[in-house]
């Protein structure tokens, strides 16, 4: 046999292989399995290095633009994930990253995941997907109930009805908030008498059957950046996303709302949807979603609630009192990869109507026939994997109980830490958790003093140079691989509207401890004492 043949006949025995026999326990990968099944937090711990390295640096590990010629063994390619993809990984995991909504995992969800790649279902049809597809209807009537509390009748009647919706699952909030504006602007340009609705003739005829200049999104300065692609994909347009001032609390201002609504109306712009938002990214704060149930009825418009960060806070007895109004929403978002605790990719839209979602149904010969049980007919996204198993697995082991166990903690968790700040003479709660989310900054007492008694002028001058040492400060403490907190930039009231630069820190992952916590401000404070900060805050002076 020709050598080039030869090596053919291996190539294809290697590639069979490798649908058909799994790797031995002794291999490179299968020690890594083994590793991370024994103890995942303990291999995260020592294949995630402390130290980062340069991002220029590792993108000359991904600079390559040809496809290998040859396969490469199992073995070689796990030996350089551990090396140029895992060491310089984010230790999401740990206690002591307490910057952004990504948190620890619950044991469980790591095997089970396995199971959910190994069998490999597309839910986008009934046909890759089958009891897939009546299992992600159940989670959908599951968080439904969260926030409506409708009947057993209810539920009996729409969980499984294959013509209607409850929600619909996607990858996460951005596709959710989209999907709740696609769904409202097509009910509100839906068919009627000689108009065939927007989804065939398009906005602009859309536009003159209104007898309107356009339409509008309204929500607080807070809201999510995923409302601008949305407006924008839907032709709504972005300077047609109206961004409301927020009171001293991070909550949308009432009154400034009714004042953009009549300059709108004055415009001849329609409102599309009103939208409320249950935990800023930033702060975590609620908007006063009573009143603007109240408003959008008023206004005869959809009332949307982005609920992607505390819409589990519904699961507690204790705080779901928070988030009063989120049942009169006529839809919710709610990202299960946050406090449900589930892997990246798990995203969910409700809608209290289950007809709602029928506005924007797509059918096609070959795999989503009328009347078929697709769930692919009534959601943006076609092929996409059955994440609704995990959240099932969540809300059965984990339990209505346990998750208010973890929100009733979160909410703890972060008083105590704001209460440490307040404590301590070096720093500044900026703003205070309503649910697990606050923001504070690095000021030392003496500077707070000569801020008490500045001028506006000197005010801004100082907050400038404050900005400074919390970016650096920040940017150091991230880098040393110990603790991590995010920064953003806010504007509060005790500042006469001028921006600063804050600390922001997220209490949800049940790991992190009071010693943990402690060891924050002690790290910042260490951070603090190094030449180049002090060197800045010398230059305060009153």
């Amino acid at each position: 046999m020709p050598r080039s043949r030869e090596l053919a006949q291996a190539n294809l025995e290697n590639i069979y292989r490798i649908f058909t026999v799994p790797e031995a326990p002794d291999s490179t990968l299968g020690r890594v399995d083994q590793a991370i099944s024994d103890d995942l937090m303990g291999f995260l711990q020592d294949h995630i290095v402390a130290v980062e390295r340069d991002l220029d640096e590792i993108e000359g590990d991904f600079s390559r633009s040809s496809i290998p010629e040859d396969p490469t063994y199992v073995s070689d390619y796990t030996e350089f994930l551990k090396e140029k993809l895992v060491s310089q990984s984010v230790h999401t995991a740990s206690p002591g990253f307490i910057g952004h909504m990504t948190s620890a995992l619950p044991y469980f969800m790591l095997p089970l995941s396995r199971i959910l790649t190994a069998l490999n279902q597309n839910l986008v049809k009934v046909e890759t997907s089958r009891a897939f597809t009546p299992m992600e209807r159940q989670v959908l009537a599951m968080m439904h109930r969260l926030i409506y509390s409708r009947s057993d009748d209810f539920y009996s009647q729409w969980i499984q009805n294959s013509n209607y919706s409850l929600g619909a699952f996607c990858s996460g909030g951005t596709i959710a908030n989209l999907t709740a504006l696609w769904a409202a602007r097509n009910r509100l340009c839906g068919p009627s008498g000689d108009f065939k609705g927007i989804s065939r003739v398009g906005l602009v005829k859309a536009m003159q059957h209104l007898n309107c200049q356009g339409l509008a999104v309204l929500v607080s300065r807070r809201g999510h950046y995923s409302l601008g692609k949305a407006v924008d994909l839907l032709g709504i347009g972005r300077d047609n996303l109206v961004t409301v001032e927020t009171d001293e609390n991070n909550r949308i201002d009432m009154k400034k709302l009714r004042e953009q609504c009549w300059r709108l109306k004055g415009e001849g712009i329609l409102p599309l949807t009103l939208i409320g938002i249950a935990g800023t990214t930033e702060t975590g704060n609620i908007d006063p979603l009573e009143a603007m149930a109240d408003f959008a009825a008023e206004l005869g418009c959809h009332f949307h609630v982005d609920a992607a960060w505390g819409g589990p806070t519904l699961f507690s007895d204790t705080h779901r009192g928070l988030l009063k109004g989120v049942e009169r929403a006529d839809s919710v978002t709610i990202d299960a990869h946050k406090q449900l605790y589930v892997p990246m990719g798990a995203g969910m839209v409700l809608f209290k109507d289950p007809a709602t979602l029928s506005s924007i149904e797509h059918h096609a010969a070959y795999i989503i026939r009328r009347g078929s049980r697709d769930l692919g007919s009534r959601t943006l996204e076609g092929s996409r994997p059955g994440m609704a198993m995990l959240v099932h697995a969540g809300l059965s082991i984990i339990g209505r109980k346990g998750y208010e166990i973890l929100i009733d903690q979160g909410i703890e968790r972060a008083r105590r830490f704001a209460s440490r700040i307040n404590a301590h003479p070096d720093f500044e709660l900026v703003s205070e958790p309503e649910l697990n989310i606050l923001t504070y900054r690095y000021i030392p007492a003496r500077i707070q003093k000569i801020l008490a008694e500045a001028t506006a002028a000197k005010v801004t001058e100082i907050n400038e140079q404050l900005d400074k040492i919390i970016e650096a400060m920040q940017k150091r403490q991230r880098e040393a691989g110990r603790t991590f907190v995010s920064r953003t930039r806010l504007t509060p009231g005790r500042y006469k509207g001028g921006a600063i630069t804050v600390f922001r820190v997220v209490m949800a992952n049940p790991l992190t401890t009071e010693e943990i916590l402690a060891a924050v401000l002690d790290e910042q404070s260490e951070i603090a004492s190094h030449p180049d900060i002090q060197a800045i805050l010398r230059q305060i002076k009153f």
